[in-house]
């Protein structure tokens, strides 16, 4: 399940939601205000980045700088605490699932959560044509395969 990491202020969050919601791909939201992050949250981030800590965090935001911190000369411990203490020095979105992350809300990479199927519908990779489909199509045949999944569950 692809877990999501937003604000309510945040208008990457909002795109991003938005993205998820019209191509019926399902996450869950936690909104880091409200709901406290946990060292797993953190691990779950830290375990898909390549720059560690400097992938996740802003150190611009006022929080990180009224502190005057070094990010190389604090612990994973010492690191991950003052993140849960203030989560505000996270960037945002940051969208994980499995081994797949996303910070900050990008257009293009962002499609690295399609899910398998409509990633097979667009390559063509079930059909006999052996082109790339139309987007637009793809995802309206997509949505047509998900109505009728929905629709045979019901009954």
């Amino acid at each position: 399940m692809i877990q999501m990491y937003t604000t309510p202020s945040c208008s990457s969050c909002r795109k991003a939601k938005k993205w998820f919601d019209e191509h019926r791909i399902n996450y869950r939201e936690k909104n880091i205000f409200n709901v406290k992050l946990t060292k797993d949250d953190i691990m779950l981030m830290l375990k898909n980045t390549e720059g560690g800590f400097e992938d996740i965090i802003s150190t611009r935001s006022k929080v990180f700088q009224d502190q005057n911190m070094d990010l190389e000369e604090l612990s994973l411990s010492e690191l991950t605490d003052f993140i849960i203490e203030n989560p505000s020095v996270l960037r945002r979105p940051i969208i994980v699932e499995d081994n797949k992350m996303q910070v900050g809300y990008n257009e293009d990479e962002i499609r690295t959560f399609i899910p398998k199927r409509l990633r097979e519908i667009i390559m063509c990779t079930t059909c006999d044509k052996g082109e790339d489909c139309d987007y637009l199509h793809a995802l309206e045949q997509y949505f047509k395969e998900l109505k009728e999944k929905e629709s045979k569950e019901a009954r």
